[in-house]
């Protein structure tokens, strides 16, 4: 009798250890418990530590309440300006009430991938490719207002929305390379152009202030004569004028001589302005042979009479020589032989 009772207590002992073992449940700090009994919702969220549940009736759900990272897969869409692209993000998002994500929604997880992935799609579709390329801040903050809208209802709560890629076709790469290129170049020529005007306007007030002092001039000429010859070159070039040639070429030899010596500073002798490409005139003295023409050499004045002067040369035809005007005799002309008188 007695080792029938120790038998009985024995098993009981046991089945309380089983019960108690198919009963107890840990909860960790990071997780929240949700308990149906018999298919309806306990009141109250179990929280972290131990907790005890009846068995075969009670069904624990343990829902995590950390931050979870999920990356959203890529999506093709077409932007609003009709250029094609991939994009692809990650959402950070946490559940805020544990009963909901286990009443409301099947699987809260695959739901919020769904969503974000939709609501990628329909914000690139929005948006233009300047604004994917350079505004993205304002994309997600766009985003995580689409996707935390619905969300608030299974009891999860969207943290952070980001982009993360935007994959370009290469065309629009190419495309998007020369525009850069072009805007650059446009950049250089405008800057190019600022620093040629600039230097306009100085030289143009360097050159009134030489204007005022000429000796400043040639002081100038010579600074740049001992820049160049610190060089140690062999060949020396001398800047002149291009005006003062044209004038010397019109200018008569006092006036280029003059010239000449109010640039150079110092006495000009009357060779330079030959030199430098003016004429010297010389005066010449006309001969006699010149004033005076030659009469033709005739052995009888009376064959020949002279013809009086007039502006306009006259013609006579003589035997043996060609139509000529007078006083111009030919080399080849002869004598006209006269008769006797009987």
């Amino acid at each position: 009798m007695v080792q029938e009772l120790v038998i009985a207590v024995i098993a009981a002992i046991c089945a309380l250890g089983l019960y108690g073992m198919s009963a107890a449940r840990v909860i960790k700090q990071y997780e929240r418990g949700v308990v149906l009994r018999l298919g309806q919702l306990r009141e109250g969220v179990r929280g972290p530590g131990f907790t005890m549940i009846v068995p075969f009736v009670d069904k624990l759900h343990k829902v995590n309440m950390q931050i979870v990272t999920m990356p959203v897969p890529a999506q093709d869409g077409i932007t609003r300006d009709n250029v094609t692209v991939r994009v692809d993000a990650v959402i950070y998002f946490k559940v805020v009430d544990a009963a909901d994500a286990v009443i409301r929604v099947e699987d809260y997880r695959f739901a919020v991938s769904q969503m974000a992935q939709t609501s990628l799609r329909s914000i690139i579709g929005k948006s233009d490719l300047d604004d994917l390329l350079s505004n993205r801040e304002k994309l997600n903050q766009g985003l995580e207002l689409m996707i935390d809208s619905p969300a608030i209802g299974w009891g999860v709560q969207i943290d952070r929305v980001e982009i993360k890629d935007v994959s370009l076709p290469e065309t629009m790469k190419r495309s998007m390379a020369r525009q850069a290129e072009a805007d650059r170049e446009r950049r250089a020529r405008v800057i190019n152009a600022d620093a040629e005007l600039q230097a306009s306007k100085k030289l143009a007030e360097a050159a009134k202030q030489m204007s005022e002092q000429p000796a400043a001039l040639q002081l100038r000429l010579l600074q740049t004569v001992v820049a160049v010859a610190a060089e140690k070159n062999s060949t020396l070039v001398l800047p002149f004028p291009v005006e003062l040639l044209r004038f010397l070429e019109r200018a008569t030899p006092a006036e280029a001589a003059q010239a000449v010596r109010a640039v150079s500073g110092g006495p000009v002798s009357s060779a330079v302005p030959s030199a430098l490409g003016g004429a010297r005139t010389e005066p010449r003295i006309p001969s006699e042979s010149a004033e005076r023409s030659e009469a033709p050499d005739v052995s009888d004045a009376s064959t020949v009479e002279a013809e009086p002067e007039s502006e306009a040369p006259l013609e006579t035809s003589l035997p043996g020589a060609g139509p000529g005007p007078v006083g111009e005799a030919s080399s080849s002309q002869k004598p006209v032989p006269t008769q006797p008188r009987a």
